[in-house]
């Protein structure tokens, strides 16, 4: 099966009269023009999957008139880009970009404020559909993730590029979003492949190739290779991984110690990787970016609220608690600082989780300017274990009965149907580049 058609989902064989080197560039079914030819087609089973431009796909998706307009997904003036659709990207538009920036490449862009809850949602959704494929699947991410379907074969009667087909097209109509599919023998080639024919790509990198394919590719293209090193690389003479692949392990080693291990073996296509199911998650937080940097308690305090509810919520809904509580501020000069402190006992109430860090934060609070604040729980456990009674503090359990009536109504007419005096009024103050 060395020919696959994305369009129909059909699989052929190596055209016998074909000449040397050349296939059917349509599909003898359908006529589509989305033809996979690859010798190892059905040998390779490890796939990277990337959600396309994920969180400007979904709000195309709930917005059908944005469908061909340039959309960004971000904060206000003071905030950085979370993602650009395609369009955009053609104005030179990408994440991590500063919003001021990207509006001045491409000025008709249609901003939208993140909603994470909505992308969970539907990472969520898409990781479920992954997992009906295979148990061995490792994110890395809310968009993407490892796949590893060896030995499925006899559970879906088809070879694994052709469950990833079936899988790309049930996204595109189930979700309503497209996914790019690397398929290759080890996770190095397959992270690269999938990015190779963005977006709806479905990019094969085999072993017979792996070697040759590598020796024309930049040195960045390696993982770990950034700006820094690879300027380092560049006073060497290093330009190309092609260059590496000449050089010996010890010599590499000599040179850039760790790296130059990983240097020589990624340089030949050699990762001995393996697909890892989702582990734990480690931490639960919330951050924003404000559009001004602020500095007082006042105007610190509606937003460190707001963020430990989000918090809270999650936790409840992950049925998680968190004994240590995470307090991030960033300074108007980029400098980041950590506060955490350890509970008594693990908790998901937004409570606790808000005064805990509202005691951490009036300690930082100097005249100092900050352009973001993050509150968060680390430390993780089963939510059982959660907020036992507090013979000190009588009216901590009340607060609780208060809080749990707050979520069942909030549950049942939407979040803004209660507001605590301290977020009340406030919402638009924190008006930033919201992650969690």
């Amino acid at each position: 099966m060395p020919g696959l058609c994305r369009d129909c989902l059909e699989t052929f064989p190596e055209p016998e009269s074909a000449a040397p080197g050349t296939r059917p560039q349509r599909c003898p079914a359908c006529g589509g023009l989305r033809l996979i030819w690859h010798e190892e087609l059905d040998r390779l089973s490890l796939a990277h999957i990337d959600c396309d431009a994920f969180y400007a796909s979904v709000e195309k998706r709930d917005r059908p008139k944005l469908r061909d307009k340039p959309v960004i997904v971000g904060g206000g003036q003071r905030g950085v880009v979370s993602a650009a659709c395609y369009v955009a990207r053609m104005y030179g538009v990408h994440s991590a970009m500063p919003m001021f920036k990207a509006l001045e490449a491409c000025p008709e862009a249609i901003v939208i404020k993140p909603d994470m809850e909505k992308y969970v949602s539907v990472g969520r959704q898409v990781r479920s559909m992954m997992e009906a494929l295979t148990p061995m699947v490792e994110p890395l991410s809310i968009d993407e993730a490892f796949l590893d379907l060896a030995g499925t074969e006899k559970l879906h009667s088809a070879p694994p590029a052709l469950v990833l087909a079936r899988f790309a097209r049930q996204v595109e109509e189930e979700v309503g979003i497209t996914v790019s599919v690397g398929l290759s023998y080890c996770k190095f080639l397959a992270k690269v492949a999938s990015d190779l024919d963005k977006p709806r790509g479905f990019s094969v990198i085999g072993r017979e190739e792996a070697f040759s394919f590598l020796g024309q590719q930049p040195v960045t293209l390696i993982w770990g290779v950034g700006k820094a090193f690879a300027a380092t690389l560049a006073k060497d003479g290093l330009r190309t991984i092609g260059q590496l692949q000449t050089m010996e392990r010890g010599d590499l080693m000599r040179r850039y110690g760790t790296m130059g291990d990983r240097l020589y073996h990624l340089s030949r296509g050699m990762d001995e990787r393996t697909v890892k199911p989702r582990s734990e998650a480690k931490s639960v937080s919330s951050e924003t970016t404000f559009n001004v940097d602020l500095s007082r308690t006042e105007e610190l305090v509606p937003v460190l609220r707001a963020l430990s509810e989000r918090v809270s919520t999650r936790l409840k809904k992950a049925e998680i608690a968190g004994r240590t509580v995470v307090l991030k501020l960033k300074t108007a000069d980029f400098r980041i600082r950590t506060r955490n402190r350890q509970l008594g006992d693990p908790t998901r109430l937004a409570d606790r989780i808000f005064h805990t860090g509202l005691d951490l934060l009036k300690r930082e609070v100097d005249g100092t300017r900050f352009r973001l604040l993050g509150i968060g729980v680390s430390d993780l456990t089963d939510a059982a274990k959660a907020d036992p009674p507090d013979l000190v503090d009588r009216l901590s359990h009340k607060r609780a009965l208060a809080e749990g009536a707050i979520d069942s109504l909030r549950e049942k007419f939407g979040k803004q149907a209660v507001e605590t005096g301290y977020t009340f009024g406030h919402g638009k103050q924190r008006d930033g580049d919201d992650r969690e």
